[in-house]
């Protein structure tokens, strides 16, 4: 692989504030989309009985393919979007039943892109990023911020780790 990139977004609305960022990257960086909500993910469960939805598969499919994943993900109440969470809970299947996918992940990268009505948001809401990263044996890039309500035509989207 040639340090190939993916965007994988999580996010309550197909053509919210998030996906127009995610668009735009995409778009400008030739970087492959998965958007969380096209997928049916259960919750974690350590009965495993969610073992017939599409994480493993999708994950698979993201390890093989990909050398750099962005999570993307509007700030709620202080955290990533639920279907994101959801996503970040299911890696745990790689650590307990799906061992050799799961360590395919070290090496990877990751990187994380977030939006709220803030200017900024405070450097804690990356810790589950950065802790799982380093968990995995990932390397950690960086995270970039938007402000929703500035968006626009114009806005010049940047994300430096990339």
């Amino acid at each position: 692989m040639q340090n190939k990139k993916v965007i994988i977004l999580g996010s309550s609305r197909k053509n919210g504030n998030t996906t127009k960022i995610v668009d735009q990257i995409s778009k400008e960086q030739h970087i492959d989309v998965v958007n969380l909500s096209d997928y049916n993910i259960s919750y974690y469960d350590y009965e495993s009985k969610n073992l017939g939805d599409d994480f493993l598969p999708l994950i698979r499919g993201i390890i093989e393919k990909y050398d750099t994943l962005i999570f993307a993900t509007p700030i709620y109440w202080y955290n990533m979007s639920a279907i994101m969470k959801v996503f970040f809970d299911r890696i745990s299947d790689l650590i307990r039943i799906e061992k050799e996918t799961g360590r395919k992940l070290r090496g990877k990268k990751i990187g994380v892109i977030s939006n709220s009505h803030d200017d900024e948001t405070d450097e804690s809401f990356y810790i589950p990023f950065q802790k799982s990263a380093d968990y995995l044996g990932m390397e950690y890039l960086g995270h970039a911020h938007f402000n929703a309500n500035i968006l626009n035509q114009t806005t010049k989207i940047e994300l430096t780790f990339i």
